[in-house]
């Protein structure tokens, strides 16, 4: 089952990047100190909640895999393309602007925050490297996934058939209609491939983000994606949803490592 729980925690893991030489997780919302409308493991320190209670929560979620806050890494997510190696933990109030971390280092864990954009989780097990990414349909439309495929080439020597990747919990296309402008630039940047991430539902545009991510990353020469297939909105018992729940909500939190 791919729902485990530790400490109280409840957790999702891809089948696929289940190895003993590394650590991963995507963090449900339960488990908490934080109230509504964060309820309850908030990772989000800018969406109104109390930063001692998400530094709780990150400790909490962290310690669920058998990490602690000193080895985390963190960004400042945006909505860009841009990715950074990581080869050793943030200093504190350190984070640079970018949706995408890569590292080969044990004492380095990936963090990352979601609230309906998709998570990508992506192993190295031959080269012993990991990368971790935000893919909103901004940063579908840029290119991230692609982008961290490219830096574990570059920086670690990845060869793409090496990648074991996973799609995780995020909004999935019944619940992602989308308005012309996101329309135009899905068609700017894919073009003829575009149709094929962009579906009529009830009169409305609707964007699917796992079939546009799995494709991106498919091109990009990595054969082995898992993808969750599992709708954030649908499921707010387990996950934050920015639109599901109107923006009045947490972020959920993913966690990636090599270990020692």
């Amino acid at each position: 089952m791919p729902f485990r729980e530790a400490d109280g925690l409840r957790f999702f893991q891809f089948e696929s990047l289940i190895d003993p030489n590394l650590d991963h997780a995507i963090l449900t919302r339960q488990g908490g100190v934080s109230p509504a409308p964060w309820t309850s493991l908030n990772y989000g320190r800018t969406v109104g909640d109390d930063h001692g209670r998400v530094a709780e929560n990150i400790e909490r979620g962290l310690a669920a895999t058998g990490r602690s806050p000193d080895q985390a890494f963190e960004v400042w997510q945006v909505h860009s393309a841009s990715v950074v190696r990581a080869d050793k933990p943030s200093s504190a109030g350190a984070r640079p602007k970018a949706d995408a971390i890569i590292s080969d280092r044990p004492e380095v864990t990936l963090l990352m925050r979601f609230a309906d954009c998709v998570p990508i989780l992506i192993y190295d097990p031959r080269r012993r490297a990991v990368g971790a990414a935000h893919a909103g349909w901004l940063g579908t439309v840029r290119g991230v996934a692609a982008e961290l495929v490219r830096s574990l080439q570059k920086e670690y020597g990845c060869r793409a058939e090496d990648l074991v990747a996973g799609i995780g919990p995020s909004i999935g296309p019944d619940h992602y209609p989308v308005g012309e402008d996101v329309v135009t630039e899905f068609e700017a940047a894919l073009g003829d491939q575009a149709i094929d991430h962009l579906h009529s539902i009830d009169g409305a545009v609707h964007l699917d983000l796992w079939s546009a991510n799995e494709a991106q990353l498919r091109s990009a020469g990595v054969r082995s994606i898992e993808v969750s297939k599992i709708c954030t909105a649908c499921n707010l018992q387990d996950w934050y949803s920015h639109r599901g729940e109107k923006g009045n909500t947490g972020r959920f939190g993913a966690h990636l490592a090599i270990r020692n």
